[in-house]
């Protein structure tokens, strides 16, 4: 049987899942993917296509499932009748040309296992040394990310022992796997390049600029402080990378098991999508956390750090900001580029598609439908992946360095607490994953369960843990004997953190969520034409900033009187823990920053279950699992980036003040305000607030041309091919996936440069006024001013436009599910509309504002030497 199964499948073309996947990639800008005779036969031919609810097979034969593989096996296969498809190939072409592994993979897969071993035991071994020199709580911190780390090798391995269900199903899923891998690895290398040229102007500007008193006494000068900066932008930026990566590949191979997992059961598709996402989301923050910890290890061994003549252990966290800043430059363009060539195929794919042709959302005769599914890999998951990683950098960077002003006081404690709070987040967050469980009786069809509860369920279950664990770190860390309630304090700070999350999540629920009032009305107003979506999806984001301003209002207020008045106080009696306050708050927002991402990662997961199930013509109750998970999916995807935008807003706060401060450690003076009463300081704010609405118009433009693009193509192959409609004539997937590909690359740069050099630009020029104006920190004064308003009006700008993308989004979801005429309505057609519209707003200019934000904040606070 064996035997003969293998040579059906070697002649049908496809390949059983201990097949090994031979081949390459092509670059992203030549991947050309062609749906053979193969599938439009099978399609087309004399009544196989599916009836509304009927199941569709197209191996007109009698099957059964190979229980070893998940594959359909026909019964005259295995008598040796290949039956009239013997000749043909796979349905979906493999498009390597050659094996593609990442660089570090190859060369470690080229290594010895042996020796690979011993390499391993021999790195850890150094780190665990780095650490045990530096702190104990350094050790803790390490040990808990390894555990956390074979965690999500346990959940990898959960994932991918799950079936991929019939040979139809995972050709797409490889179709779509090699397009996504393609054009990650053309984008990062684009990106790879940059970051190299923008490292080496960074050590120009470092090897001329002064050095601080401290820098002076502890005897780092400036090769060693430019190398040292260096060092730290370019491992951040390639741990952004691999976070990114570990995002693009864990999506790529779950998909398409949770699709086969839909067939079964709703619950177990639910548990597959979100153990995907958690070992993804575990391996992201972990990596974020030990990055950090073995970076602060190595300087404190390498310095000689509080050493008689060396470097205090309070300067040490400036020395991080590089880290943060490849961070945030890796995730800028990650997010712009992803989400310019997702956004360009979605818009294009349904303008045509459902507005013009009426087919459903991922059909196959749509040509742009390949790029559409790959596009959700690369912009949602990658990009998130990077976006998440970076959050995190910069909010522990942040707090480390506040912390070290208060360890100038009280003990070390308060320079390590950003980091056991991630490590708790781990271990709380994985808790909250493990949760969800499926079903207890596999292959029984279940009723479907609203998956937003299941999954809030989950978060209640983190939520809880982390109160407990931010209480247990508080007092670990922030106890002191001269104000022994101060830790209580901060507890209390923490606790405003986690509310602040919460109802965060409820917000951006409460406007996307199709279960309440604000989706439903603006679905109602698509029953009278396109422009009323429009105006009501606009005023909805327009009104959805007020409660999170709101609210971050008085999270900040709050979290910075319980700082200031827990009791620490500096040599002079006054208190000075009301920054630090903030921070603690900060680090509660995001101490369940693991589960978060993992709800995020849930939602691109689901949406290409859902489009795998619909272009191998699953039944239409797979179909109705999948779509009911991808309307989860929109909403936690907008949830996460409101909870990305609270966590910048306080971040960005938090870095604001570093850099006051380092600015008076550069300039040897007092910098403690900024009055913008002085027309330069206004106009400063001014240009800030500009930056935004220019970024934001170019990220949208960038999405609307390449789109146009898409869209013509998609036209011309339906004019040109008629047959496409009749599944007569194959679309050439490929041409849309080449034509995203090399526009996103191509239209990511104008945007991102805009960001990196603006700053750098107005600070350096109001510098040289201020010199021959008498004003010797104006430069200095204005990029705060820039830096100020662009952080307020980002915030403003990206909850407006990630609230109004995902509510158009969900509103187009809630007719879809028959409300106001259903599928193919007229009221259907205008929220097809208002959805495009959003689609760059939610998954491009939105995602990328946030990213934006602190990446302004880290760029001047490695930059600022440039000002004075």
């Amino acid at each position: 049987m064996t035997r003969r199964k293998k040579e059906a499948e070697s002649q049908l073309g496809f390949t059983t899942l201990d097949t090994p996947n031979k081949g390459g990639i092509q670059e992203a800008s030549a991947l050309h993917c062609m749906l053979s005779e193969s599938l439009w036969r099978r399609l087309g031919s004399g009544g196989d296509l599916p009836q509304s609810g009927g199941e569709y097979n197209p191996y007109p034969v009698a099957r059964r499932v190979n229980s070893s593989h998940g594959m359909m096996i026909d019964d005259d296969m295995e008598a040796g009748s290949l039956g009239p498809y013997h000749d043909r190939p796979r349905t979906f072409p493999n498009m390597r040309t050659k094996p593609y592994t990442p660089l570090i993979f190859r060369i470690l897969l080229g290594i010895n296992v042996r020796v690979l071993f011993i390499l391993l035991l021999l790195g850890f071994g150094a780190i665990f040394y780095m650490g045990a020199s530096t702190s104990p709580i350094i050790v803790f911190v390490i040990s808990i990310c390894i555990l956390s780390f074979l965690v999500s090798i346990y959940l990898t391995k959960w994932v991918l022992a799950k079936d991929e269900g019939p040979p139809e199903m995972v050709q797409i899923a490889d179709a779509i796997r090699d397009g996504a891998e393609g054009f990650f690895r053309t984008q990062y290398g684009s990106i790879s390049k940059m970051a190299m040229l923008l490292a080496l102007v960074i050590l120009c500007i470092y090897l001329f600029r002064n050095t601080t008193p401290q820098q002076e006494s502890s005897g780092v000068g400036r090769s060693t402080s430019a190398y040292i900066t260096v060092a730290a932008f370019l491992l951040g930026a390639l741990c952004s990378g691999i976070a990114g990566y570990v995002g693009m590949w864990v999506s790529v191979r779950a998909n398409v098991r949770v699709s086969s997992a839909a067939r079964r059961s709703a619950r177990e598709a639910l548990q597959v999508a979100t153990r995907a996402g958690g070992l993804s989301a575990i391996i992201v923050v972990g990596m974020a956390v030990i990055g950090i910890a073995v970076l602060y290890a190595t300087f404190y061994v390498w310095l000689g750090v509080d050493s008689p003549g060396s470097m205090k252990v309070t300067d040490l966290p400036l020395l991080l900001v590089g880290y943060g800043f490849g961070a945030s430059f890796v995730a800028l363009f990650a997010q712009l580029g992803g989400g310019i060539y997702t956004k360009a195929a979605d818009v294009g794919a349904d303008l045509v598609g459902k507005v013009e042709q009426g087919i459903p959302e991922d059909d196959p005769r749509n040509p742009a439908v390949i790029a559409d599914l790959v596009g959700d890999n690369v912009g949602d998951c990658a990009a998130r992946g990077a976006d998440l990683f970076e959050s995190i950098a910069a909010e522990i960077i942040s707090a480390m360095i506040l912390g070290g002003t208060m360890a100038q006081h009280y003990p070390s404690g308060f320079i390590l607490f950003p980091l056991v709070v991630h490590s708790f987040d781990l271990v709380v967050s994985s808790v909250g994953i493990f949760s969800i469980r499926g079903t207890r009786e596999s292959g029984v069809m279940a009723p479907i369960e609203d998956p937003m509860t299941i999954l809030q369920k989950g978060y209640s279950v983190t939520i809880v843990l982390a109160v407990v664990a931010f209480a247990l770190s508080t007092r670990w860390l922030l106890y002191t004997e001269q104000a022994p309630s101060a830790w209580f304090n901060f507890a209390l700070c923490g606790l405003v953190g986690i509310i602040t999350a919460y109802v965060f999540v409820w917000i951006t629920k409460y406007y996307t969520d199709y279960k309440h009032e604000p989706v439903r009305t603006l679905a109602l107003s698509s029953s009278t034409g396109h422009g009323t979506n429009i105006i009501a999806g606009v005023s909805l984001g327009l009104e959805s900033t007020a409660l999170p301003v709101l609210v971050i209002s008085v999270a900040i207020i709050s979290a910075y009187w319980l700082g200031q008045t827990c009791g620490l106080v500096d040599e002079t009696g006054n208190p000075i823990g009301g920054l630090f306050g903030t921070a603690v708050a900060t680090m509660g927002m995001l101490s369940t920053a693991a589960y978060i991402l993992t709800m995020d990662m849930f939602g691109p997961i689901a949406d290409n279950a859902g489009g795998i199930v619909e272009m191998s013509q699953q039944p239409e109750s797979v179909r109705e699992i999948t779509d009911v998970l991808d309307a989860v999916g929109n909403t936690t995807k907008a949830t996460t980036k409101g909870f990305a935008i609270g966590s910048a807003a306080l971040a960005s706060f938090l870095l604001f003040s570093a850099y006051m401060d380092e600015v008076a450690a550069f300039a040897h003076q007092p910098f403690k305000q900024v009055d913008i009463a002085v027309p330069e300081v206004f106009v400063g704010g001014l240009l800030g607030s500009m930056l935004i609405f220019v970024f934001s118009a170019w990220a949208c433009s960038a999405v609307g041309r390449t789109a146009q693009e898409v869209v013509n193509e998609v036209r011309r192959q339906f004019i040109e091919r008629p047959g496409i409609m009749d599944y007569k004539e194959k679309p050439d997937y490929g041409r849309c996936v080449a034509i995203v590909a090399s526009a996103s690359l191509r239209e990511m740069i104008k945007p991102g440069a805009l960001a990196i050099i603006s700053p750098i630009v107005v600070g350096f020029l109001f510098r040289i006024l201020g010199y021959y104006t008498g004003h010797p920190l104006l430069g200095a004064k204005v990029v705060a001013s820039l830096l100020m308003f662009a952080t307020v009006a980002g915030i403003l700008m990206a909850l407006f436009l990630n609230t109004a993308g995902g509510a158009w989004d969900n509103a187009k979801k809630y007719i879809e599910t028959g409300a106001l005429g259903g599928k193919g309505s007229d009221a259907h057609k205008a929220a097809v509309t208002g959805d495009t519209v959003g689609d760059p707003f939610k998954d491009t200019a939105g995602p990328s504002l946030h990213v934006l934000i602190k990446m302004l904040a880290t760029i001047t606070l490695v930059m600022a030497p440039v000002f004075l």
